[in-house]
């Protein structure tokens, strides 16, 4: 027993063991000889790189990729199971949330929950039943809202919620959880983390993969490390003697002696004046989401924005990268000390400002198309000959960020959507990069990779603040802006409320300024 005088990993029955489980796509190996334990009643977490496989094997689990496209058993219950697709796996209990979670966004949240399971009588929706068994699964996970109330009008903490609720629909007894909480801000993360416990205490079994090694520390009963599609080691963390720096290294497999590279900044002249910057919704036009918001950067500088979700950190980002964002825009943009206030992106690119968004599966990168396209699509004209694309000069550049920035690819012909989530950073990156800007805004460029790719972005990073470039970096990861900026803004209700140097910042400087919107700083 442990000291809440609850059953210890070890002292738990075994609901889950996959054995020897081998997966393999056209020309990869995704999967080889994978093995696993999981106890009835425990977290399990399932930590590695981005590509080592480990939403693949959850896939197998799920029915996802069904019995017969694999090898290897699935044994639940101690007995061996076949499932054929997602509807068998759900009818033993199991329900996967994948990152990428799968709702439908104009629908209302009771409609969500009983899709394909809708509460009917003799043909016809019972609308007053499914209200009613909606609203008492969403008091289950602690969401206040209206049954009715569509999914596009909640944010990503709140579908998660959702996606929770659904499962519970479900009678679940295994919880698989795909990165739950890497969209999510400090307070939501909390929140659903503490709703998984409380379904631990259900005796509801959670198989969680994440890349923040502290929430996995801190909610979690055991792990499972994998790496380059092999099994590498398990912890039980019921001893209490398992690090953040233990998981790294099997992770990696080498140890990580420091989370971020050291850098010597040399910082030049002034690059980049945003002064005065305001910008409305551009829906609800009577709402400022920028706030008369200044800031400047420097040539190798790097300068951070901090604040919680809905602060306007990407607002005004996407807005100053030529009206990307918003409506009734005013104020200046200065760089090199003349006004060049863009008003579209082209004009952005070509007064050498980049932004690398932070949904760059949406919005970043074609998934469809390969490397060399994505890498040369901001600027064409660079591989064109008289409007038409060189196909040799494109794949040229492509290989030369290929190799330098070490995208993970046999050539510059892969397709994009099937590259990692590091790597695929490291293409929205060298895009930006391939258009010779001047300043870079990085918004949430680490999101959703793991500590080994963060590293490799974090070097890339210094490098571009080596060459001089002035980097804007959003993060929502306080330790991340505290270990990379030379200065930092807080931002709140889209209002600038602090700025603070590299030695002077803490996390609850940086928090007393993130949620005090009445106090503004002057620029």
């Amino acid at each position: 027993m442990n000291q809440h005088g609850e059953l210890t990993p070890s002292q738990r029955e075994i609901v889950l063991e996959m054995r020897a489980i081998t997966k393999t796509f056209p020309g990869v190996k995704a999967l080889e000889d994978v093995s696993l334990e999981v106890r009835r009643g425990e977290i399990h977490a399932i930590c590695g790189e981005n590509g080592a496989g480990k939403s693949t094997l959850m896939k197998v689990l799920s029915g996802v990729y069904p019995h017969g496209t694999y090898e290897g058993e699935i044994v639940l219950d101690g007995r061996p199971v076949e499932f054929r697709g997602i509807r068998d796996s759900e009818h033993h209990g199991i329900v996967i949330i994948h990152q990428e979670l799968a709702l439908s966004p104009y629908l209302s949240i009771a409609e969500n929950l009983f899709l394909g399971n809708e509460r009917a009588k003799r043909g016809v929706i019972d609308w007053e039943q499914t209200n009613a068994d909606a609203a008492r699964l969403l008091a289950e996970v602690g969401l206040r809202e209206k049954p009715e109330t569509r999914i596009y009008d909640i944010g990503v903490g709140k579908q998660q919620l959702v996606e929770i609720a659904k499962a519970l629909s479900k009678d679940v007894k295994l919880l698989i959880l795909d990165e739950p909480t890497a969209a999510l801000n400090d307070e939501d993360s909390t929140h659903l983390l503490g709703l998984i416990e409380n379904l631990r205490r259900r005796g509801i079994t959670s198989i969680i993969i994440s890349h923040k090694l502290g929430e996995i520390l801190r909610v979690a009963d055991s792990a499972t490390v994998i790496r380059d599609g092999r099994t590498i080691r398990s912890f039980d963390f019921g001893t209490g003697t398992v690090t953040e720096e233990d998981l790294i290294r099997s992770m990696v497999g080498r140890a990580m002696e420091a989370r971020f590279p050291t850098r010597e900044p040399h910082i030049g002249e002034e690059v980049l004046r945003i002064e005065d910057w305001t910008v409305h919704h551009p829906i609800q036009q009577e709402r400022k989401v920028v706030d008369g918001a200044s800031i400047t950067a420097r040539a190798g500088e790097v300068v951070g924005l901090a604040g919680l979700m809905g602060a306007g950190r990407t607002e005004l980002a996407m807005s100053v990268f030529g009206r990307a964002y918003g409506t009734r825009i005013s104020g200046r943009v200065i760089k090199d000390g003349k006004d060049v206030t863009p008003h579209s992106v082209g004009a952005a690119i070509s007064a050498g400002i980049a932004y690398a968004t932070e949904d760059r599966k949406r919005f970043g990168l074609n998934l469809l198309t390969d490397i060399k396209r994505n890498i040369a699509s901001a600027s064409l004209r660079k591989v064109s000959t008289r409007g038409v694309v060189d196909a040799g000069a494109e794949a040229n550049v492509a290989e030369r960020y290929r190799t330098s920035m070490n995208i993970k690819a046999p050539s510059v012909d892969v397709i994009t959507g099937n590259l990692s989530g590091g790597n695929q950073q490291k293409v929205v990156l060298s895009k930006w990069i391939f258009t010779d800007a001047d300043v870079l805004i990085l918004d949430e460029p680490t999101r959703g990779i793991d500590v080994g790719a963060k590293y490799e972005i974090y070097t890339i990073i210094n490098r571009l603040a080596a060459e001089g470039k002035a980097i804007i970096l959003i993060s929502s990861e306080l330790p991340e802006l505290l270990g990379m900026c030379d200065r930092i803004y807080a931002i709140s209700e889209g209002r600038v409320t602090g700025e603070v140097l590299r030695e002077d910042a803490t996390e609850a400087t940086l928090m007393r300024y993130m949620t005090n919107s009445d106090q503004e700083v002057s620029q």
